[in-house]
């Protein structure tokens, strides 16, 4: 029997040449750049026609008179987005289901994405159904199901004699994501919130989202305590879910991914407006690629932990490319108008079309 021999050059060819594909496919790094003012091809949709926009992100029809924000487009160094076609994404996942599990910023990605599926297909048939926490958008033409699970802490809050009880190491409720063809998790935005302190969109939201983003007593294991470190909290729960991940996602049926600590613009000292207290009147973001304020610290906590999970998840690391955002709040024209003030949210048309249109870049690049 003949054997072939290769010789060391080119083998060493070959290698060369699989590590420079490798490089055409992850050599880009989606998340460093810069937006570009007043491009034309923007907003990716009308979000004046966009039915399923909530009061809480439409800032148009809430009376936002500055247009700009709608018109910046995001631009990676070093290679090009390539633009969300919905036709082509409904295409990919004809059959699938695709999951948001998270709180509302996970719902402000949710709605974004549901606009720019349906501006690209206009005429296609869908349905809209919620059911307890889940939401559930279904394109019937092409049997696609864009679902929201609204879970503000990943981990379980439970009911129990003494309150309600934030369970760090329980996760309950990860029966919703088994057999999703996609999930896209996220938590962060109610990890730090306690009482007077918190902003007043805050305190202006608490009695709607109460029974999702209240606690009473942490507990871990055995133990249970009134409060604790709110990032060693933070990190214990994503521990846990990093745990639920590798016990229970298949890669060849799943794909997960992990949308990054998502920023507010509340204090203006961090992007070298000391004087500004909030968002508002912020017309354009900051053109460069650089937050003066740097990244919030759940970002190493986040990504600390997504190191030494097992099985593959890709994380939508849109916190630098959102701080220099910070004209794309709702502000004043958000749910709760002049008494609230939303820093934390984003306008749609806005931001989160760049998050959906990095994750169809990744899921082109899969």
């Amino acid at each position: 029997m003949a054997f072939w021999v290769a010789h060391p050059i080119v083998i060493v060819m070959l290698v060369f040449l699989s590590n420079k594909q490798n490089l055409r496919v992850f050599a880009c790094d989606f998340f460093q750049g810069n937006w570009v003012a007043q491009d034309p091809s923007y907003p990716l949709y009308d979000p004046t026609t966009c039915p399923f926009i909530e009061r809480e992100f439409n800032c148009q029809k809430n009376g936002r008179p500055d247009l700009s924000y709608l018109r910046y487009s995001w631009h990676p160094h070093g290679c090009n987005l390539a633009r969300f076609d919905g036709g082509d994404f409904l295409e990919r996942f004809k059959g699938k289901t695709i999951m948001f599990v998270g709180d509302s910023l996970s719902r402000n990605q949710w709605q974004s994405l549901t606009c720019l599926l349906s501006a690209a297909v206009p005429s296609a048939k869908y349905t809209v159904e919620r059911l307890d926490d889940v939401s559930t958008f279904t394109f019937s033409d092409f049997g696609v199901k864009v679902m929201l699970d609204r879970n503000v802490f990943l981990v379980d809050v439970v009911m129990e004699k003494i309150g309600r009880v934030l369970k760090l190491d329980s996760i309950q409720s990860g029966k919703h994501w088994k057999g999703i063809d996609m999930l896209i998790f996220n938590t962060w935005h109610w990890w730090n919130r306690r009482g007077p302190s918190q902003p007043l969109f805050f305190q202006y939201i608490a009695i709607s989202e109460s029974l999702h983003c209240r606690w009473d007593y942490i507990q871990v294991g055995n133990q249970t305590y009134k409060d604790m470190d709110r990032m060693a909290a933070f990190q214990k729960a994503l521990t846990t879910w990093a745990g639920w991940v590798d016990s229970n996602i298949d890669p060849a049926r799943t794909m997960v991914f992990f949308q990054g600590i998502s920023p507010s613009h509340y204090n203006g000292t961090d992007w070298n407006e000391p004087q500004k207290k909030s968002c508002l009147g912020q017309q354009q973001p900051l053109l460069g690629s650089t937050y003066p304020g740097g990244l919030p610290p759940a970002v190493a906590v986040l990504k600390g932990v997504l190191s030494k999970i097992k099985k593959p998840v890709t994380l939508l690391d849109i916190t630098n490319l959102s701080l220099l955002r910070k004209d794309g709040h709702p502000s004043i024209y958000g749910l709760g108008g002049r008494t609230g003030m939303d820093c934390s949210h984003w306008c749609l048309s806005g931001v989160p079309d760049t998050w959906n249109q990095i994750l169809y870049n990744i899921v082109l690049n899969h």
